[in-house]
């Protein structure tokens, strides 16, 4: 019989997630037994200041990668959109998976077919640039508030009437059970997700073969090229994970469609590109799109973010 530890955040859908991935090795492994150590990162530590007003990046990887490289676990279970694009020396992405949910949706106290039926100048919390950005590309008259917390809070918040909705990733309610509070499910290819969003990433260090060779057994290759194809926009724009800019990358059949944007904060300068070809090239076709959104505006974006 053999024993793993894995490290997580500590709150409930960070729970939720690892939990996930426990059951998904252990229908390949029945004798597998895994140990859950919780760490509080320095992101959930920090919960009033807006996420685009934290400067440095990994603010809800860090610590855990830390344990990780110090052998207090043996692998780890993070949302992947959470993730630097840069790995850090000794780690590697063993596995991706479970990405059931890709889209961004709203709640507000009402259900809706589409956010033009929300009322003028309505307040929307959300602590993503992205989702700001495409709010208001879409409805220049919406106020977007800044929100913090875990998902319960958010939603408590809402209720409370602070805000008129909130936005939310639909994977992370659907993990708590809470997918009857969605007001609206967006189309990703209409409100562009976070590159890897939806998906989690199961991390390892490069020289524990044995781990590695348990954990890849769950790696849904489909989703690793989606995702990576996402995640090589961010590479090429240097961006971070938390600027303004969305993809979504979807395979069917051997051939990928790839779609992304980037934006100014206030909407105004809305920048998007399509690409499609052959899924085995995939991060060829990505980061082409990436310098053809570089040299549409992006970069005079960038340079004033």
């Amino acid at each position: 019989m053999e024993h793993l530890t894995v490290a997580t955040r500590s709150g409930a859908l960070a729970l939720a997630q690892t939990k996930t991935v426990i059951a998904l090795l252990k229908n390949i492994y029945p004798e597998l037994q895994v140990g859950i150590k919780e760490i509080t990162t320095s992101g959930d530590s920090d919960r009033r200041t807006a996420l685009w007003n934290l400067k440095d990046t990994g603010f809800f990887t860090s610590q855990i990668e830390d344990a990780l490289l110090a052998d207090q676990a043996d692998f780890a279970v993070h949302s992947f959109k959470d993730m630097p694009t840069q790995q850090k020396v000794g780690l590697k992405i063993a596995a991706v998976c479970d990405r059931n949910f890709v889209e961004d949706c709203l709640l507000c106290h009402r259900p809706l077919d589409s956010i033009k039926q929300l009322p003028k100048d309505s307040k929307i919390g959300t602590s993503s640039l992205r989702r700001a950005a495409q709010f208001k590309h879409l409805r220049s008259d919406i106020e977007v508030v800044p929100i913090r917390g875990n998902v319960k809070t958010r939603i408590k918040k809402l209720e409370g009437s602070d805000y008129d909705a909130i936005v939310l990733a639909r994977a992370g309610l659907e993990r708590l059970g809470l997918g009857e509070k969605i007001s609206l499910v967006f189309d990703p290819t209409e409100f562009i997700p976070a590159p890897a969003q939806g998906a989690l990433a199961i991390q390892t260090r490069i020289d524990d073969k044995r781990t590695n060779e348990i954990v890849a057994a769950i790696n849904d290759k489909q989703v690793e090229i989606e995702t990576a194809a996402e995640r090589k926009i961010l590479t090429v724009l240097q961006c971070g994970c938390h600027a303004p800019v969305g993809a979504f990358a979807k395979i069917i059949d051997s051939q990928i469609k790839i779609q992304a944007f980037i934006s100014n904060v206030d909407g105004t300068n809305y920048i998007t590109k399509t690409k499609e070809g052959n899924a085995a090239e995939a991060e060829t076709i990505a980061e082409n799109l990436a310098k053809e959104l570089l040299t549409s505006g992006g970069k005079e974006i960038l340079k004033n973010i």
